[in-house]
């Protein structure tokens, strides 16, 4: 779903172009950079699945049950409201780093996968 229309500020031109014409390359290019932070944090948990539960979960409340009584991951891995100091600010910055995650999921949800994807290969068939 290319967006083939230019931007409202003249000055942004050359931009818009550059986008357009190499949209579905940076679509591709993006989305495993994007992805990068969930594969690297989930091998880590899978690897250590104990100390992962025990740090993460039980430590602080949160029952070990698949699908019942969960909460949010900011809410349960980045509770900065009860740090002060130094731990508050780390834990602020990455609950809303998480919050900002969620946003470019939307938008890559919102732009497709590109020319370049497995939704337009199956799109062909």
């Amino acid at each position: 779903m290319p967006n083939d229309s230019p931007s409202s500020h003249p000055m942004l031109s050359c931009t818009d172009r550059l986008a357009i014409a190499w949209q579905d390359f940076l679509i591709l290019c993006g989305r495993p950079l994007f992805g990068w932070i969930f594969m690297q944090s989930g091998w880590r948990k899978l690897m250590d699945m104990p100390a992962f539960i025990k740090s993460s979960l039980t430590d602080r409340g949160v029952p070990v049950a698949y699908g019942w009584l969960h909460r949010g991951a900011g809410r349960i891995g980045h509770r900065y409201w009860e740090f002060t100091g130094a731990n508050y600010r780390a834990q602020h910055t990455q609950f809303w780093k998480n919050i900002s995650m969620m946003g470019g999921q939307v938008l890559l949800f919102v732009t497709a996968g590109g020319r370049y994807s497995i939704d337009a290969l199956l799109r062909r068939k």
